[in-house]
Formats: structure tokens, sequence, C-alpha cells
């Protein structure tokens, strides 16, 4: 156990990850902000299907010897492209997204088999590399995320609408197939994002658990996305915090840190409810939200 934890040489190491603790905060933040859109609209599996192509994108540029975080992005977009385009119903957007990601990560394995490099760049794709984030990394980071902000802010109140009501929406207008597409775009960007930092494999853990916790306390639109970005915050850089001291990678602790949180949450709701606070257990605080939103957003 001794070796496990060494915390002996914790503030040299602390002053070189300043890059990575940058970047995991700025994960925390898009992901907590598209979560909980990604909640609304029921597209939990859209997030793993596009880190998929993402990964496969990552590891063409990998084995190509050019920018990885530009691969990333792209086969991100290819991804969000494709699930916007094609899916706009649930059920055909899980059928596309079920036929691309075993394609996605059949291709990224290719790439992956035939790269001859060092296998912890192989690795890193999978599991992320959150230490090594080197400044033109960042550079991509904050562009990406202030592209994905912006997005964000301008479509909010009607992607809220569209996303808490679709058929009273279209009645009204709202263009809800190019919502669709354009927020599924943004959630590329922040899924490309995500596994720069934390792997393909564990993007679920920022870009969706979060905002699921914080769904289960609070019913309120306005309050689910704080806590959403508060919780996505403190999962990132409380795992880079924690895994300093060990002989640990990171990415085990941000994964369990984020559903520590969740399962907090879940308990804490289950307690109130029995308590006969908040929601009824037929009506939990996610459904609840929806409802609010659709109120606040109408036009």
């Amino acid at each position: 156990m001794s070796d496990l934890f060494d915390f002996s040489d914790y503030g040299r190491l602390l002053e070189l990850v300043q890059n990575s603790l940058i970047a995991a905060a700025l994960l925390g933040v898009i992901g907590g902000l598209v979560g909980v859109f990604v909640q609304m609209r029921d597209m939990q599996f859209a997030v793993h299907g596009i880190a998929e192509l993402s990964f496969a994108g990552a590891a063409a540029a990998l084995l190509l010897g050019i920018n990885v975080a530009l691969g990333s992005v792209l086969g991100s977009l290819v991804a969000g492209a494709l699930i916007g385009a094609l899916g706009i119903r649930a059920r055909d957007r899980n059928s596309v997204i079920g036929v691309l990601m075993p394609f996605g990560l059949g291709l990224g394995v290719l790439f992956l088999s035939l790269y001859e490099g060092r296998a912890a760049n192989k690795f890193g794709l999978l599991t992320g590399q959150v230490v090594s984030v080197a400044g033109q990394q960042l550079g991509w980071l904050v562009s990406l995320s202030v592209v994905v902000v912006v997005g964000l802010a301008v479509i909010w109140r009607p992607l809220t609408f569209v996303s808490a009501d679709p058929e009273v929406a279209a009645a009204r207008g709202l263009p809800a197939g190019l919502l669709s597409v354009v927020f599924t775009m943004l959630l590329a960007l922040a899924v490309s994002l995500a596994v720069q930092v934390v792997g393909a494999l564990l993007v679920l853990s920022l870009l969706v658990t979060p905002a699921a916790a914080a769904l289960r306390v609070t019913s309120s639109p306005v309050l689910a996305p704080v806590l959403s970005v508060v919780f996505a915050v403190t999962s990132a850089v409380g795992g880079i915090l924690v895994a300093l001291g060990t002989s640990v990678p990171i990415s085990p602790f941000v994964t369990t840190i984020s559903f520590l949180i969740y399962l907090v949450c879940r308990l804490g709701s289950r307690r109130r409810t029995r308590r006969g606070w908040g929601s009824r257990d037929d009506e939990p605080a996610e459904q609840s939200a929806v409802d609010n939103s659709s109120h606040m957003a109408l036009p």
C-alpha cells in the first residue's frame, strides 16, 4: 500500500500539471453544459458512438504522424454530421449509432495495430493522457471550448424548448431538424475534447454522469446546468489532484469520483422522496427538469 501512495513530491508534481488542470477544468465546464442536453434528448448512446469515430480519427492521425487532436476532432465531426443528418428521430438515431460504433472501433483498432510507435500513445487514446497536455494541445482545447460555449449560448433557448417538447416546438415553427444537427456537431466537438483528455472509453464519465447526477437532485433548468458543471469539474480536476500522489493512472480516479457523486445524488434524491419532498417516485428530477425547461423556453 505504501508503494501505491506517495505524497512526498506532491508540490513539485503539482507545478508540472498546470496545463492538465486547466484542460480538466475546461472539459468539466463543457461536459457539464453539454451533458444536460444529452440527458434531455436521451443521447447518451450518441456520446459513445461519436467517441468511437473520434478514436478512429485520432488513431489514423497517430499512424500518419499528423496532429492527433485534429484527427480526433475530424472523426468526431464526421460522426456528428452522420448522426445529426440521418438520425433526427430517436429510433433512427440509435440505429445509425449502432452501425457507426463497431465501424469506428474497428478502424481505430486497425490503425493502432499498424502503428509502430510507443505503446503508451496507443493506450492513451483509449484511457486518456491528461498529464501530458502540452501547450499546443491546450490551445486546441481552449479554442474548441470557446466554440462549444458560444454555440450553446446561441441555441440554448430554442434547443431547450425543442428538447423538452418537440411537438409543440415544431407547431410553433422552430427548426427542430436544424437545431438537432447543430447540437450534434457541438456534442461532437465536446466528445473530441473528452477523448483527448480521458480517452475514448471514459467519455461518459464527464459528458453523461455529472448531468445525470445533477438532474437527480434538482428540477430547476437554471440550477441543473450549474450543478452539472460543478460535478464535472470536481471529477476531472479532483481526479488529477488525487492521482498525483499515487502510482495509478488518472482516469480511474476521474471515473470513480464522477460515479460517487452520482451515487450520493441518487441516494439523496431517494431519501428526499421518502420524506415527501421534491418529485414523486414515478416522476424523477430528470423529467421535472424537462417539464420546467419547456415552460421556461416558451417564446
